[in-house]
């Protein structure tokens, strides 16, 4: 068999492997590119539980990392191979090409590339003649066969190839012939994609336009983009260069990445699917996204962005009247995309600036049915504003707001406890330390409670009183438990003393929900935000107040 017939049968051979058209790649780099944002700080297992959404996601690649030249990436791929049975994707190596002056058959980086067992390898390759000069220390033309010979030499040995030609386009601009040069080299020694870097993430989106489909043009060769964001542009330029003409975009999750990150998978591959109408993942794999999103943020232990297009939970909130009101006629108004295509929904945010209509879809969005009574949607809307200006917030704090709601339509507070007083103590004791306490009385139907409790501060021992207090007439709330809790003091209006704002997020195991309180003191207005927490928990439970 000739050297053509065996590169040939070993594409035939990754390529049946494929469960996506090959005729477009997605291809994923958070694992290694992703991972060099800072704050990040993956161990292999967070890889290997990455790897697997990102698989469920449909990526066609997922570039694992560098083995040989760093022992955790080594063994990502040796456990990857055991524990994980990839079902979209396939996984890649990323490595350099050759030293200069040697051979890739004996150099031992390339070796571990293909040790590695990757089906598919990465080679970065030098494409800026400067780079090539000062960073490798090598001829121009040594950088050629360097790029050539390590090509050549993993094709041989089975390999499916992609070459990242790193400071592409700043190399393009200072000696476009030579960047040429380079992905010649790569393409016509069998690579099978050769990517344009804009390593330092400077260019604009015309300008990757206008370059990719000039190197299309005159190399032939079967481009992909790797787009930095740098200038804000990286998921605009990855599109720009696919309208060029490149079938070959590396992204990565959430849009991690060196310094302010790279091209952002998630509004990437959501723009190929609804927007461009491409196919490039598998069927129902889309109304997944907000989901894969946040279950890798999850894994690098970093918040989700809230503001993140498509996936974000403020990507589909409104909150000026004007746009309820048009949404209540029709949600395309002012929506680009139904948010079901990926996963999210629609949120209706409840403040002063609220009209009708965004207090009538809250109320539907919470399962709370207003009917057609002007008077209480009217009664709704001014308690929500005049609230407001003394300190409260509902658009973060669904469970104070539906409590309020209920309050209108059914005619009072659920009653499930009544409080008589609370107190909080904080005691410094005489090795510096402080102890924490409180007591509170409440009434449970006909029956008086008092309850003390200690905790590691004021605001926990208020928790663990009411907690048990409340535990001997409603089991259910020892599943409660407190997970998040914001304090912001707000600057006094019109000469008034300044307010304090409490959210606090509470959890039964099985969801989460925020009530808020505000109050002049940060005790009082977490007392408040406490009792809203308790009230909505043993609603969402279903249980029946004392008669």
């Amino acid at each position: 068999m000739t050297t053509n017939e065996a590169n040939e049968a070993a594409e035939e051979s990754l390529l049946a492997g494929l469960r996506v058209d090959d005729s477009f790649h997605v291809f994923d780099t958070t694992l290694r590119d992703g991972a060099q944002r800072e704050g990040i700080n993956l161990t292999v297992a967070d890889k290997l539980t990455i790897a697997r959404h990102l698989d469920e996601f449909g990526v066609g690649f997922i570039e694992g990392g560098w083995p040989g030249a760093n022992p955790r990436d080594t063994e990502f791929f040796a456990r990857a191979q055991q524990e994980i049975s990839f079902q979209n994707a396939q996984l890649v190596a990323f490595g350099a090409t050759r030293r200069a002056g040697g051979r890739a058959a004996e150099d031992p980086q390339v070796r571990a590339l293909l040790e590695s067992g990757a089906p598919v390898i990465t080679l970065v390759a030098k494409s800026h003649d400067r780079h090539v000069e000062l960073a490798l220390r090598t001829t121009l033309d040594e950088n050629l066969e360097m790029v050539r010979d390590t090509v050549t030499h993993l094709r041989e040995q089975g390999r499916r190839v992609f070459v990242d030609c790193e400071h592409f386009f700043d190399g393009y601009k200072a000696n476009p012939e030579y960047a040429k040069a380079v992905v010649r080299a790569a393409s016509e020694s069998g690579a099978d994609v050769v990517i344009l870097c804009d390593t330092n993430g400077g260019m604009l989106p015309a300008q990757i336009h206008a370059v990719v489909a000039t190197v299309l043009a005159d190399t032939g060769a079967r481009l992909g983009i790797h787009a930095q964001d740098d200038t804000g542009c990286a998921v605009a330029n990855t599109l720009a260069a696919v309208d060029a003409g490149a079938t070959h975009v590396q992204c990565t999750a959430n849009g991690y990445g060196e310094r302010v990150g790279n091209a952002n998978l998630f509004p990437v591959v959501a723009a190929l699917e609804i927007k461009y109408g491409k196919t490039v993942l598998p069927k129902g794999a889309l109304a997944e996204m907000t989901r894969i999103s946040h279950a890798i943020a999850e894994v690098v232990n970093l918040a989700p962005s809230t503001h993140q297009p498509y996936v974000g939970v403020s990507a589909f909130a409104h909150k000026a009247g004007l746009h309820a009101s048009a949404i209540k006629v029709d949600p395309d108004l002012y929506q680009h995309i139904d948010p079901s295509l990926v996963g999210n929904h629609i949120r209706m945010l409840v403040s002063d600036m609220a009209g009708r209509a965004s207090i009538e879809l809250k109320g539907k969005e919470l399962g709370v049915d207003l009917g057609d009574d002007r008077a209480v949607v009217a009664r709704v809307v001014e308690r929500v504003k005049a609230r407001e200006l003394q300190g409260y917030t509902y658009e973060a704090a669904d469970a104070s707001f539906e409590l309020l709601l209920r309050d209108e339509v059914e005619g009072g507070p659920r009653n499930y406890f009544r409080i008589e007083s609370y107190r909080a103590i904080i005691e410094t004791l005489k090795d510096g330390t402080h102890a924490n306490g409180a007591t509170v009385k409440f009434w449970v139907g006909d029956e008086r409670i008092i309850v003390t409790a200690e905790g590691n501060g004021p605001v926990n021992a208020m928790d663990s009183a009411l907690l048990q207090g409340l535990e001997r007439f409603y089991p259910q709330v020892a599943k409660f438990e407190l997970v998040d809790y914001k304090v912001r003091t707000l600057e006094g209006k019109h000469g008034t003393a300044s307010t304090t704002r409490v959210l606090i997020t509470t959890t039964d195991g099985t969801g989460e929900w925020t009530t808020v309180g505000a109050a002049p003191n940060v005790i009082a207005a977490s007392w408040e935000a406490l009792q809203d927490a308790y009230t909505y928990g043993l609603l969402r439970a279903g249980t029946q107040p004392p008669q």
